[in-house]
Parts: structure tokens; sequence; C-alpha cells
């Protein structure tokens, strides 16, 4: 498959809510959708070796799990997928937010094992390059609306590589290190 080998800056502010602004941050300069293929196995190496019931746990009561964690950032990626893919077609139907809490729960993913749960979000991550590689440059701009707020393509690709950079340093930091 031929890959774009363009190098798209970074999002500006107006591309994305003011949400996600963190998650954007956290992505380094240059491109985005390299910084996707390089950062995919981030969460599985983290994770190499912790035993089942590690996995169940949360940092803190009512916290969700490392297999939620792992589980919502399956979800959160198809979601934004999902989102680009629209935008980048040109359909300017407003997209609905996600409940992330309702998700969780529903997801049952402490009735899974991390490995099926880290395949998925590999698989996930494969299809997230497959779709970001394949978009025409001119479509990275297009612009719809989601959860109230204006965003690009591009954003969304920021977005995306940043919110698995973020929930990394979640689970290294108040999940492994406590």
């Amino acid at each position: 498959m031929k890959t774009h080998r363009t190098i798209r800056p970074r999002a500006d502010a107006d591309e994305y809510a003011p949400f996600y602004a963190g998650y954007v941050e956290r992505v380094p300069d240059g491109d985005v959708v390299a910084t996707l293929a390089g950062s995919a196995p981030a969460m599985s190496e983290l994770l190499e070796g912790i035993s089942e019931e590690t996995a169940e746990r949360g940092y803190a009561p009512g916290k969700w799990s490392l297999k939620e964690v792992v589980q919502h950032c399956a979800d959160a990626e198809r979601v934004f997928q999902y989102r680009a893919l629209r935008f980048a077609r040109g359909d300017r139907t407003e997209l609905p937010g996600f409940e992330e809490d309702a998700y969780t729960p529903a997801s049952r993913a402490d009735e899974r094992t991390l490995a099926t749960l880290l395949d998925e979000l590999a698989s996930v991550r494969a299809a997230t390059i497959s779709l970001f590689e394949g978009l025409p440059d001119d479509t990275w701009t297009n612009r719809g609306r989601a959860s109230g707020v204006e965003m690009t393509v591009r954003g969304l690709a920021w977005i995306t590589a940043g919110h698995l950079l973020h929930h990394v340093d979640v689970v290294r930091e108040r999940y492994l290190d406590s």
C-alpha cells in the first residue's frame, strides 16, 4: 500500500475542542501518522508481565481497572476514527459525543484477558494508521462538528495520537508506580 509521506503540521487550537488540548500537546512535532505507528506498542510494552489480578484493579477505589483503561483506549480510538472518516468524506452531519463512563461497565473488560484487550487495541491502532495513511492530503483540513465543537480531520489525528500517550502516562504514573 502506498503511504503518504506528507508531514502534517500540528493541528491548530481551532481544529479541536479545548478539552483535547492536553492530548495534542503530548504529541511530538513531526509526522503524526509516524507517531501513531511508533506509539502503537506502547501500552502492550508497558503492561508486559502484568498479572490478570493486577490488571483487574484500579489505582484507587472507583477508578477504572487496567483492563478497562485498555478497553477505553480502543473504544475512544474507534470513535475518533469514525469522526475522521466522516469528516474526510465530506459528511457535514453533526455527530454526538460519547459517554465514556457508560461504555466502561458495558464493555465488561474485566471478563476478558489482558492479552485479548491488548490485541484489540493493537488491531484498532493498525486500522487507525491505515485510515490516516490512506486519506488524501486535501481532506485533512475538512471540518465537521462532534460533541458540539468544530474539528478537522487533522485535529482528530493529533487527538488520537495524544489520547493513547496520555493513558500510557496515566498507567505508568498511577497504576505501576504505586
